[in-house]
């Protein structure tokens, strides 16, 4: 057998193992397709059950958020987001007045995606036990895995218990003539760029799209956001996207709400976009947040049933709707894409895999051990943008939409005494969501400036089903942010 132990697939290197027959030396318990946080995760756990694990990856492991989403986009916000507290501080706001210093940010970006070197995430996997394949990994039928070197050797793995894909998404294009030749920016390029573009024209209204916006603008870019829509962050309560767009405006980005495009060219390095009012705007490079499809196009779905390109469906222990072998776990399952929540189904499945590979009774009941409930219920999920949005659970919409008797409570931070304190002009708004039946809080959302680590309280209390009554319990520390949870109470038991 073959061990892929380099971490550039162009360089790719072999490392020969014992001798042994092939059927023997590819044989796993669990094969794991795809080797991003979402598929380590899935791999430690398969491992600390005692199961033998292969990792397949085709690019860099560690996947897509070590290197081109969470890690190198928070990198280049984490300064700017600094910035604007300490400008919100008598007595430090002089001394940070000046631009960013653009390169310095870049550097350390690229200090946090490891230069694009997966050598630190190699030997971690290698530390677990499990085996990693460098290759394109394909489906060859059921609990089959054909592995295609960038050599174009082919590697056959079999899997006596599980399969796993793990593949996550990729940016999705608009269908726009001309579009390739335009060489657009995806998240990757955004995350990525060496520099800072003079003008960038950002579409879409999205995480994405608000995070990059916020983050070029503030490194140096003149950036026009185009929004379809009629607002910003339109997965969560109305009020995150109108203070997110206020604060971009004062910020210097140019926010045009239900615009779209209609044609996009480059023109000796200009790019032109013509929108749905006849307006041309011109840039330096142009991003396309507009959404992500599942990297399944080249899988093998069809050999097992499945459809190719298609989003995988999944019961709660993450395994694939009609098989008894296959699990799906991240992105690519489409229920909630967020790295921290595939990490969470990883969990749960690699939980479940040795409960079935033991003969254990499996605990698949809401919110047991082999059950990825939270998916359902009690999602978090934080913007980093300034003002920070962040949110968890239902919004009051989609409560009233599951058909829960609710009602929602609305308190602004400046009646707080711990956001005066952050920053002069703090402005932000919470929503709690109560579950008027149970007492139960339903959903919560913040928006403010350093509310993203605020939000695991909400979680808790989401995820816990904590009812409201004992909430009044839980006292939060003076003068801090969290006071806003005595607020929210009072306002609940004051309407």
């Amino acid at each position: 057998m073959f061990r892929a132990r380099t971490h550039v697939a162009p360089e790719h290197t072999t490392h020969q193992t014992d001798p042994m027959t092939e059927t023997e030396s590819n044989a796993y318990d669990v094969v794991v397709i795809g080797g991003g946080p979402v598929g380590e995760n899935v791999a430690d756990r398969t491992r600390a059950a005692g199961l033998t694990t292969a990792v397949v990856e085709s690019e860099l492991l560690g996947g897509e958020c070590s290197y081109w989403a969470c890690m190198p986009s928070k990198a280049l916000l984490r300064p700017v987001i600094a910035q604007a507290d300490a400008r919100r501080l008598p007595g430090l706001a002089q001394a940070v007045r000046g631009p960013l210093d653009t390169p310095a940010v870049l550097a350390r970006r690229d200090d946090f995606t490891s230069h694009w070197k997966d050598d630190g995430q190699v030997a971690w996997l290698e530390g677990t036990g499990a085996d990693l394949y460098r290759g394109q990994g394909r489906l060859a039928g059921p609990r089959t895995v054909t592995v295609t070197a960038p050599d174009g050797t082919v590697t056959t793995l079999t899997a006596r218990h599980a399969v796993v894909v793990s593949t996550g998404t990729r940016a999705q294009l608009p269908d726009l003539p001309g579009l390739a030749d335009v060489k657009p920016w995806t998240s990757r390029e955004a995350t990525s760029a060496k520099a800072a573009p003079g003008r960038l024209i950002v579409v879409g209204g999205g995480v994405v799209a608000t995070e990059m916006a916020t983050a070029w603008q503030a490194l140096g870019s003149r950036v026009t956001l185009l929004v379809r829509g009629k607002g910003l962050l339109n997965r969560m309560e109305p009020f995150a996207g109108e203070l997110v767009a206020e604060a971009l405006g004062e910020a210097g980005v140019e926010v045009r709400t239900g615009t779209s495009v209609e044609s996009v060219t480059r023109d000796n390095g200009t790019v032109v976009a013509v929108t749905s009012a006849g307006d041309r705007i011109e840039a330096d490079e142009i991003l396309f947040a507009t959404g992500r499809a599942p990297r399944t196009e080249d899988l093998g779905l069809e050999t097992v049933g499945l459809e190719a390109g298609s989003w995988l469906d999944v019961d709660d222990s993450l395994r694939v709707t009609g098989t008894d072998w296959l699990y799906a776990v991240g992105d690519v399952n489409h229920r909630a894409l967020l790295t921290h929540q595939g990490k969470y189904q990883a969990r749960v499945a690699g939980a479940a895999i040795a409960a079935r590979a033991a003969g254990s009774p499996l605990r698949d009941e809401p919110w047991g051990a082999h059950a990825a409930t939270a998916d359902h219920d009690a999602v978090p999920q934080v913007v980093f943008t300034d003002p920070e949005a962040a949110a968890v659970g239902l919004s009051l919409a989609e409560a009233e939409q599951a058909g829960h008797r609710v009602r929602a409570v609305d308190v602004e931070f400046s009646s707080v005494a711990g956001a005066g304190l952050y920053g002069e002009g703090y402005k932000g708004r919470a929503r709690m969501v109560v579950d008027l039946e149970d007492e139960i809080v339903r959903g919560v959302t913040f928006v403010g400036p350093g509310v993203g680590e605020l939000i695991h309280s909400a979680t808790v209390a989401v995820a816990g089903r904590v009812p409201v009554g004992r909430l009044w319990h839980a006292v939060p520390s003076y003068p801090t942010l969290s006071e806003v949870w005595l607020r929210l109470l009072e306002a609940y038991r004051d309407n």
